[in-house]
């Protein structure tokens, strides 16, 4: 999908927040641990390869999903560390090698399928995944990590981390989290040797347990001024969005008292009102069911009204602006502001999914 640069519709992204942010929560650490940056999904919306051209020189290392977030970090000439979170095939390890990529094992049958590839492993860097009670992937008892580190070490491969997840740290309830924590510390305290990185904190974690942050952390929504509970717990931290998601006004009408507007005519107009086109719809990563929530027009909440179309949608406005008028669908205006949050709320979601939500037919400018 090519990125509609002459569009007025446009994210604005502020690296030097992202920045800010990790410093705040660098401050609130443990003296000496490592500082991952998750860059996965381009950056949560963000866009990797800027956000991690900016990050490099403050952070450890960079996180991602899988190996084609990583051949782009690489392609983009990203230098530094790069731990590959999720599973990949096992016929690419030589790949991921190649380019200096850390690769995440997370059980003995994935590695028994890449030692049946024949590739050489010496000198491939691995994170061992510890399930400790997320569900998802990982080993389960110290046995498998144990034969998993040996196994790895005949092949010449290096294990240089140790990491698990939590499911409910952005949670008020701490039951599930201090269990998972309590079965991860037991199979650390079994382990025959422990590789050099182990880590477990999130930005969940990272910011309301430190009993979870162990040598190193992968600070993920949080870099991007995002709440990861939403807003189950208050910030403790001032953390600043980096992301303001904009477009103006291209054409304004008078509606009458009666008139329909948009597919399958859903809004009626109550009485002679102004409607106005904003060029952004759910191609965009602006759903569909956004009709009703309210965005800002010279710092005034104005209501979507009728369906939000792939390409446009429509607002009553309290008067008629000139066309190219401001429109703000994720920022702040005037003193009033919409958050990813307020969306997710609006949504039934997290705010994790509104910034991935925003597609590349949106521009993405840096500041």
């Amino acid at each position: 999908m090519v990125a509609s640069k002459h569009r007025p519709t446009r994210a604005i992204v502020d690296l030097s927040a992202i920045s800010a942010n990790i410093e705040m929560i660098k401050e609130e650490l443990p003296q000496g641990v490592k500082t991952w940056a998750v860059v996965k999904a381009d950056a949560y919306g963000h866009g990797a390869v800027a956000v991690a051209q900016h990050l490099e020189s403050q952070v450890d290392g960079l996180c991602v999903s899988n190996l084609d977030e990583a051949l782009e970090l690489r392609e983009a000439g990203i230098k530094g560390q790069i731990l590959i979170l999720g599973v990949i095939e096992a016929a690419h390890v030589g790949l991921a090698m190649a380019h200096q990529v850390m690769v995440t094992i997370t059980s003995q049958e994935w590695l028994e399928q890449v030692l049946l590839t024949g590739q050489d492993l010496t000198g491939l860097q691995v994170h061992l995944k510890v399930d400790s009670g997320m569900g998802r992937v990982g080993m389960r008892e110290a046995s498998q990590v144990n034969q998993a580190m040996e196994v790895l070490t005949q092949q010449g491969a290096q294990v240089v981390g140790l990491f698990t997840h939590f499911a409910t740290a952005d949670e008020a309830s701490q039951d599930k989290f201090q269990e998972q924590l309590a079965r991860f510390k037991q199979i650390l305290a079994e382990l025959d040797d422990k590789p050099a990185l182990i880590h477990a904190s999130n930005s969940a974690t990272s910011l309301w347990h430190p009993e979870g942050v162990f040598n190193a952390v992968r600070l993920g929504v949080a870099i991007y001024g995002q709440n990861p509970s939403g807003t189950s717990l208050p910030l403790p931290l001032d953390l600043r969005p980096a992301l303001r998601l904009e477009s103006q006004l291209v054409q304004v009408k008078q509606v009458a008292a009666g008139e329909t507007i948009g597919y399958g005519a859903t809004y009626t107009a109550q009485a002679d009102e102004v409607i106005a086109t904003v060029p952004i719809g759910y191609a965009d990563g602006w759903l569909r069911r956004l009709q009703g929530f309210s965005i800002l027009v010279d710092g005034q909440f104005c209501e979507i009204v009728g369906r939000v179309s792939m390409d446009q949608l429509t607002i009553r406005l309290p008067k008629a602006y000139p066309l190219g008028t401001v429109v703000t669908l994720l920022g702040q205006d005037g003193g009033q502001a919409i958050s990813a949050t307020d969306l997710a709320q609006f949504l039934g979601t997290i705010n994790y999914e509104i910034l991935c939500l925003i597609s590349g037919r949106v521009p993405r400018f840096y500041r």
